[in-house]
């Protein structure tokens, strides 16, 4: 494998940025049941449920539950009746794809500008900029497509402050949120596309965007003995916003993409890592609310402290929860993944706790990938 890293400066606020971002602005979901999915992302991830949008404030056709942790928002959508085009593509979307990520919307700055720009450097555009307006502001939104039905909606709501957007009420939790909040932040959202198309939607990020490449990873390090894949990270000039994108790659077997490639009939998000300040406490709170995750073999453990060195936890706790470690030349970072959170087996979560590094988990690779070809092969599809 070779891992190439291009560091470039903090840009912050740079002025020749020709595609700025302020950073993700929610990840929607197209759900069969958004009451039961804003519930378990509610007891399970505690989550905060801040608004809602359906039949009883005028949304006729789909309801809609906007749930918070920090700066992370989820946004979860099913259809009650479809009678308008948007109806029928979000039921379709659920009926072709299972619960999934609709949108990776953005925030931007100008979201006339920022479609202006990406339609101009090759994007398709799906929605042309338009304001919504209620009593707490204006929103002006476009959208624009990305790999395979994911879109981007470039979101401006600096003359707004409602709970959410117009058309939404704000709404009590569910149950009421843990007093430390699991998780803070979306660290990145990691994209599956077709064999031979990874560099294809890099070099749209490049284009479309004005994003770089961060990382990219490549060969043996990222293989198994069965499936490889290979996988590059396009970001922002901030670094706030962080797309890798995985293709398979050919091997012996069926690899997780293609499996999910298959399960969810085409591209679309893989995985959502999320950012805590505190690991172990996170995933003892997830698991004991039901949430499963991958398991490490103790083996791994073993080496472990020989090369990631001290880290925050204990190795002895690493090994008790199954969190995994890796350290790179900036520092270290803890990690654990989920085992997908519906029958699909399409998309999980990931936890990061980062110390230093701004790496992906390099040195966890293999063990990561053992681990998803475990559950694989448990549901016959290795």
């Amino acid at each position: 494998m070779t891992q190439t890293t291009h560091h470039t400066p903090d840009t912050t606020g740079r002025q020749d940025d020709p595609f700025p971002v302020k950073g993700m602005d929610a990840v929607v979901f197209a759900v069969g049941n958004a009451k039961q999915a804003a519930h378990y992302y509610s007891t399970a991830f505690g989550m905060k449920l801040v608004a809602y949008s359906g039949p009883e404030n005028g949304s006729r056709e789909t309801a809609s539950y906007v749930l918070e942790s920090g700066s992370a928002r989820f946004v979860f959508t099913s259809v009650i009746k479809a009678s308008t085009s948007w109806g029928h593509f979000l039921a379709e979307h659920v009926a072709r794809h299972g619960d999934g990520v609709i949108d990776l919307a953005l925030e931007v700055p100008d979201a006339r500008a920022a479609h202006a720009y990406a339609v101009e450097h090759g994007a398709r555009s799906l929605a042309e900029p338009y304001e919504m307006k209620d009593e707490h502001g204006t929103v002006v939104l476009a959208a624009i497509a990305t790999y395979g039905e994911t879109r981007h909606t470039l979101v401006e709501r600096t003359g707004y402050n409602g709970p959410y957007l117009p058309g939404y009420v704000p709404a009590k939790p569910i149950v009421e949120p843990p007093a430390q909040r699991l998780f803070q932040a979306i660290d990145h959202c990691v994209g599956n596309v077709e064999l031979g198309r990874m560099d294809e939607w890099v070099s749209f990020y490049h284009k479309v965007m004005g994003f770089t490449n961060m990382k990219e990873f490549v060969g043996d390090d990222i293989a198994t003995e069965y499936s490889a894949l290979m996988s590059k990270v396009v970001a922002d000039g901030t670094r706030k916003v962080k797309f890798p994108i995985n293709e398979p790659a050919i091997a012996k077997k069926k690899s997780q993409i293609d499996e999910y490639l298959e399960f969810y009939n085409g591209p679309g998000v893989q995985h959502i890592a999320l950012n805590t300040n505190d690991i172990v406490d996170t995933v003892r709170r997830m698991r004991a609310a039901g949430v499963e995750f991958l398991d490490t073999p103790d083996a791994y453990y073993d080496t472990l402290g020989e090369w990631v060195g001290e880290t925050r936890v204990p190795v002895e706790t690493l090994r008790e929860l199954k969190i995994l470690a890796d350290r790179d030349e900036d520092g270290y970072l803890l990690q654990i993944f989920t085992k997908p959170v519906q029958d699909r087996p399409t998309v999980f979560f990931e936890l990061i706790e980062r110390h230093g590094s701004m790496g992906f988990g390099k040195g966890n690779f293999k063990a990561l990938f053992e681990a998803i070809e475990r559950e694989q092969a448990r549901r016959g599809n290795l």
